[in-house]
C-alpha cells in the first residue's frame, strides 16, 4: 500500500484553509495532517507533524511566508508549495521561489469565493510533484569567479530549468562574473507574472546585467535574459545583431517558455558556438533542443543528480548521450567558464 503524502496547510484565512483541505482530501494519495493559521504556528506544526509538503500562504500576521521558508530546518525540511495571489504578491512570490519554494498555485482572489475550488486539479498535481522533489538548502555563500574577457569557442549560453530552477539560477548567476564574454538566455518554467520581479532580484544579486525578455532585446556579453513567463523566447539574427524574439503563441508546447524552442533557436543561429546548460527540472523539456545543439556541434552541460531538486530534465539529456559533463550546481560556474 502506498504511503500517502502528508500535507500541512498554512494560511491565515479560515475559508482558504477549509477549501484547500477539501480539495486535497479528494485525492487518496494525499493526507492533510494539519493546518496552521500563521507563520509561527506553521513552524511549530512542521516540527510536530513532520509533513512531506507545505502549502504556504505568503502574506500572514506574526511571520510571513518568507519567514517560514527561512525558519525551516536544514535537514528533513518539507517541500514547499506557495498558494498565492499573483497580482498582489509577485515580489514576495519571486523571493519565495529563490528561497526554495518549488512552485506556485495562484489563488483566484483574496476574497472568500467558490472560485478557489477551480484550482483543485492543479493543486493536487503540484503537491504530488513537490512530494517527489528533493529540497535543496545552501549554507555557504557563492564566490564570484574570474574569467577571461574573450571566448574562443562559444558565443552564447542557453540555460533551461524547471522545478528548483529559481534557486539554482540564483546561485549560478551569482557565481558568474560581470565581464562574462558571452550572453546568457534562460528558459524557466514559472507562472505568468513572476519573471519581471525575479529578473530584478537576480540582477540585484549578481554582477551580471539580468533583464526580463522583451521582443528585440539585443544580446551582448555580460547580459542574462530571463524568458517571460507564459511566452517563448527564441534567439534570432536581425541585421548585424543577435536578439531575443518573444512569441506569445504557445505553438502547442506544454510549457511557455519552452526550453526546446530556446535551444533549437540557439542551434539554428549559433550552431557549434552554442553552450547549453540543463539544470534541475521535472519532465523532458529541453531534450529535443539539446539534440539540436548536439547535432550542430555545440556543447551541453547537465546538473549532476545529487544536486538536483528533481533529476528529470538533466537525466533525459544524459541518457540520450548529449551531455559532455555532469556537474554539481556549485561547480557549474567553473565548468561553464572552462568550456568557454
Amino acid at each position: 500500500m502506498t504511503v500517502p503524502i502528508r500535507v500541512l496547510i498554512v494560511d491565515d484565512s479560515a475559508f482558504v484553509r477549509k477549501v484547500l483541505r477539501e480539495l486535497l482530501s479528494a485525492s487518496p494519495e494525499i493526507e492533510v495532517v494539519g493546518i496552521a493559521r500563521d507563520g509561527l504556528d506553521a513552524l511549530e506544526k512542521v516540527a510536530e507533524l513532520k509533513p512531506d509538503v507545505l502549502t504556504l500562504d505568503l502574506m500572514m500576521p506574526n511571520l510571513d511566508g518568507l519567514g517560514v521558508l527561512e525558519g525551516l530546518p536544514l535537514e528533513g525540511s518539507p517541500r514547499v508549495l506557495v498558494v498565492s495571489i499573483s497580482d498582489d504578491e509577485t515580489e514576495i512570490g519571486a523571493a519565495a521561489l529563490q528561497a526554495g519554494a518549488l512552485d506556485i498555485v495562484r489563488k483566484p482572489t483574496a476574497l472568500a469565493t467558490d472560485q478557489l475550488y477551480e484550482v483543485g486539479d492543479e493543486l493536487i498535481r503540484k503537491v504530488k510533484q513537490a512530494a517527489s522533489a528533493r529540497p535543496q538548502r545552501f549554507e555557504h555563500a557563492v564566490q564570484e569567479l574570474p574569467v577571461p574577457t574573450t571566448s574562443r569557442t562559444r558565443e552564447v549560453i542557453v540555460l533551461g530549468t524547471s522545478t528548483g530552477g529559481p534557486q539554482a539560477i540564483t546561485r549560478l548567476l551569482a557565481a558568474l562574473p560581470g565581464n562574462l564574454p558571452v550572453p546568457i538566455v534562460i528558459a524557466l518554467h514559472i507562472p505568468t507574472g513572476y519573471t519581471e520581479a525575479l529578473a530584478a532580484r537576480l540582477d540585484a544579486g549578481s554582477a551580471l546585467d539580468v533583464r526580463e525578455a522583451h521582443d528585440g532585446i539585443e544580446l551582448r556579453p555580460g547580459l542574462a535574459v530571463l524568458a517571460r513567463g507564459g511566452a517563448h523566447a527564441r534567439i534570432v539574427r536581425r541585421g548585424l545583431h543577435y536578439c531575443v524574439e518573444v512569441a506569445e503563441d504557445r505553438g502547442g508546447a506544454p510549457h511557455a517558455p519552452s526550453v526546446d524552442f530556446l535551444f533549437e533557436s540557439a542551434a539554428d543561429t549559433f550552431g557549434s558556438r552554442t553552450l547549453g546548460v540543463v539544470l534541475t527540472g521535472m519532465g523532458d523539456d529541453g531534450l529535443l533542443g539539446s539534440s539540436a545543439i548536439h547535432r550542430a556541434g555545440g556543447l551541453l552541460l547537465t546538473e549532476a543528480e545529487h544536486s538536483c531538486v528533481v533529476y528529470g530534465m538533466p537525466r533525459c539529456v544524459v541518457e540520450a548521450g548529449y551531455s559532455a559533463a555532469q556537474v554539481s550546481l556549485d561547480e557549474m560556474a567553473v565548468e561553464i567558464l572552462r568550456f568557454l
